[in-house]
């Protein structure tokens, strides 16, 4: 490395450092137990404003040959795929093929910095816990053709790509949602590459993408897609007028792209699945900062269609937040209650429901939470994939953790769980965008 590349590196290096002890010394940590933020009705305390959320990044550091996360007590792990590069989300196809998106944050547009000195801050402490490096903008086709667990066939699906996140097959096109657009390229099974060029479907909102990440999924019938699209600032200081289609779950037509606004004021719902017992569409939601370490829950809830959830103007229903001028008391009447609160800064970016008796009695009716971990809570919290059981089509009592470790005792990030699918085989995938890894779960065999 020339040496002006380290002094950058190292003089970065001091100002994360400063700033993580600085901004630590200033707050108290939390006064709450982690599981007061968990549950139908969490704990919400008096909110502290601060200009700067409490800074506790574990530093990504992947794990060392032989490491692994720990399963919960009588379930294996193992490495399905390694490798990779910032694998996020994953999907299955009907022949037992798991696709896997690898992508990062797109670069922001030309003229557009992004929060000023605030947000170049928050982009250093982003990078040093793993993320906002150049995206590899493109889809991996893992194939496990012998049953072992372990995908033998590694190879690049779909390419130059923009931010790839979500996926859906409807008959034979694959949906792919980029950053900025819903496109699609047909998809024949069997095949281990796709040449051809995507044809965009609707564009998406993009810009500053303050949020870029945007899930995908189909309805039954394959007439609608449902896009899940995270707002463009922390709560509106970006102005409001940047923030058209966003924090929001768009319903498209796949057939004509037309869209519209299914469900609104859902800050960044990421994980998107629908309840098999139900039929009700899901979201798991991240929530807003800076207003201390015990507020706002993440949380899932089911989505109602025209159902407004509060942000920027209230949380957890209509809880209202007073950083938002002009106030709205009108649209915080209308604020919906979550279903089930996922604790406060816990990062719940992966979501699914468990089908079938595959990964044991322990683990069936509910739902599968991929919790990427916190950066500006103290202590951290996440870093582990949850398991929450289902009664009734909502969800009943406290969480069951699933796979956790990979916070490592010194508070470095070994790896982060992001998307989550269980599947063909009865295993749960894990994609762990730190480690470069896809994980596999299995259930006690009897």
């Amino acid at each position: 490395m020339p040496a002006s590349n380290r002094i950058v590196a190292l003089s970065t290096g001091a100002v994360i450092c400063a700033l993580s002890v600085v901004l630590a010394a200033c707050d108290g940590g939390s006064k709450l137990s982690e599981e007061a933020g968990y549950g139908p009705d969490p704990t919400l305390p008096e909110p502290r404003s601060t200009w700067l959320p409490t800074v506790k990044v574990a530093e990504a550091v992947g794990w060392k040959q032989g490491e692994k996360p720990k399963a919960a007590a009588g379930y294996q792990v193992s490495a399905f795929a390694s490798g990779l590069d910032h694998p996020r989300w994953l999907y299955q196809l009907p022949n037992g093929d798991v696709l896997v998106a690898e992508s990062d944050a797109p670069p922001k547009p030309e003229g557009m910095s992004g929060g000023g000195i605030r947000g170049w801050v928050q982009g250093l402490l982003m990078k040093r816990a793993g993320a906002r490096n150049p995206s590899a903008n493109r889809i991996t086709l893992l194939r496990d053709a012998d049953g072992d667990g372990v995908a033998e066939t590694k190879s690049v699906f779909l390419e130059n790509l923009r931010s790839p996140f979500g996926m859906a097959l409807i008959g034979d096109q694959l949906y792919v949602a980029n950053a900025d657009a819903l496109v699609r390229v047909p998809c024949k099974e069997g095949e281990t590459r796709i040449a051809a060029a995507p044809t965009k479907v609707a564009d998406l909102p993009a810009g500053r993408n303050h949020h870029w990440t945007k899930s995908l999924v189909a309805s039954e019938d394959g007439s609608k897609l449902y896009v899940g699209v995270g707002s463009n600032s922390n709560v509106g200081e970006n102005g409001m007028n940047e923030e058209d289609n966003r924090a929001a779950v768009l319903e498209i037509d796949p057939a004509s792209g037309r869209s519209r606004v299914y469900a609104s004021g859902l800050r960044n719902p990421v994980g998107i699945d629908f309840n098999p017992a139900t039929k009700e569409l899901w979201v798991s939601v991240n929530e807003r900062d800076e207003i201390g370490d015990d507020l706002v829950p993440d949380y899932m809830t089911s989505v109602k269609e025209g159902g407004f959830y509060g942000w920027p103007y209230s949380y957890y229903g209509q809880h209202v937040d007073t950083r938002i001028e002009p106030p709205r008391p009108d649209l915080v009447a209308k604020a919906l209650k979550p279903d089930y609160a996922l604790g406060s800064h816990t990062a719940s970016l992966g979501f699914t429901f468990v089908e079938g008796t595959s990964l044991g009695p322990d683990l069936q009716g509910g739902a599968i939470i991929g919790q990427h971990g916190s950066w500006n809570r103290k202590p951290p919290v996440g870093y582990r994939v949850i398991f929450v059981a289902f009664k009734d089509g909502k969800p009943s009592g406290m969480p069951k953790t699933i796979l956790d470790g990979f916070l490592g005792e010194n508070g470095e990030a070994r790896g982060r769980p992001v998307g989550v699918l269980v599947d063909a085989k009865g295993g749960l995938l894990v994609a762990d965008d730190v480690g470069n890894t896809i994980w596999r779960v299995t259930a006690p065999t009897s």
